[in-house]
């Protein structure tokens, strides 16, 4: 289903209190020099001057998560023996996430092949949020949306679509959830801008210049390749942590003297060298060189031969938001080259 509508400049701000009204929005918010996904009000509006420093996929799979609480009690019947006492919740309230851009709507479509209808916790908050997404106008710094199949104005994983206009906002309901949740608000017939927001649409489309062609599958590198474009990774897992698409996590028990412990999950990288450490002390990716090899061949070989596609947006935040500028597009843009 598609519905069209269009929200004048001066509307703007009345149609994001709306929303605000009738759910928690998460939205990009100027902090200091980055901006952010933050939960906002009525009377807040988000910052669209740039696409955020993160993508929003802790809205919907948290950095750090308490999956179920536990205790430890006597057995009333035999008090000699101990039992576990479980609390595990996996109510979700309902969620927007209000103009993240369609790279990041793209990678919850990546990570629902692995958790929607697996994991509870994630399928919850998945089915309560609706992405309220905003297209890009043009290219910012490593964008290469387009060589992955993506878009400025990708509509994959969106409920709905807003297209800036300078005067104003077209508005575009993909989904059910996208038109319920623009019920009620003031918007006005969107059918005479039609044609200028597809105008606009195009020309960013055409601005973004191709790094690789899409679904190309890098070729097999010697170690030394591998070793040479990793001298000067930090490994320190920033590219994973601010990526769309990156769902590594690790599981901890906590406890207190004398409290109830909890279970958490908690984002992890695979470019920690911890990461893929055994019990044994055994360690098959020691090498930075090697963490850096299973992060690209994970993105543009394993995923798409399980599940047809990359899994990788093209948002650009591990090149333009790297300490040291590592390219992952022009890694695989030389691998594929090689392979031709």
């Amino acid at each position: 289903m598609r519905k069209a509508a269009y929200i004048p400049k001066e509307g703007w701000k009345d149609f994001v209190a709306a929303l605000a009204g009738r759910a928690e929005v998460y939205a990009p918010c100027r902090d200091g020099d980055a901006v952010t996904f933050r939960k906002i009000g009525a009377g807040q509006e988000p910052c669209l001057d740039e696409p955020a420093a993160g993508a929003p996929k802790g809205v919907i799979y948290p950095q750090s998560h308490t999956l179920f609480t536990f205790d430890f009690r006597k057995d009333p019947a035999e008090p000699d023996k101990m039992e576990v006492e479980l609390n595990a919740s996996t109510e979700a309230p309902e969620a927007i996430i209000l103009c993240g851009r369609p790279c990041d709507a793209r990678g919850f479509a990546v990570i629902d092949r692995v958790f929607l209808g697996i994991d509870p916790y994630y399928t919850a908050r998945r089915e309560q949020t609706t992405l309220i997404t905003l297209t890009c106008n043009g290219p910012y710094a490593g964008c290469f949306c387009t060589s992955v199949g993506g878009g400025p104005a990708d509509e994959t994983g969106s409920d709905v679509l807003l297209t800036d206009l300078s005067h104003g906002y077209y508005v575009e309901a993909l989904t059910e959830k996208g038109a319920k949740v623009l019920e009620n608000a003031a918007l006005k017939d969107g059918a005479p801008y039609e044609k200028e927001a597809q105008e606009k649409r195009a020309a960013a489309t055409q601005a973004i210049r191709p790094v690789f062609s899409p679904g190309a599958r890098p070729a097999e590198a010697p170690d030394a390749y591998w070793e040479e474009v990793s001298q000067k990774c930090l490994g320190c897992g920033a590219c994973t942590y601010l990526c769309p698409t990156c769902y590594c996590f690790n599981i901890t028990d906590e406890q207190s003297v004398g409290a109830a412990g909890r279970r958490i999950r908690s984002w992890d990288s695979c470019m920690f060298a911890h990461f893929t450490k055994e019990a044994s002390g055994h360690n098959p990716r020691a090498q930075k060189s090697k963490r850096l090899q299973n992060r690209v061949a994970h993105k543009f070989i394993h995923y798409p031969e399980k599940y047809g596609e990359p899994a990788c947006t093209g948002c650009g935040r591990c090149i333009r938001l790297c300490p040291v500028s590592m390219e992952i597009s022009g890694i695989v843009a030389t691998l594929t080259a090689a392979g031709t």
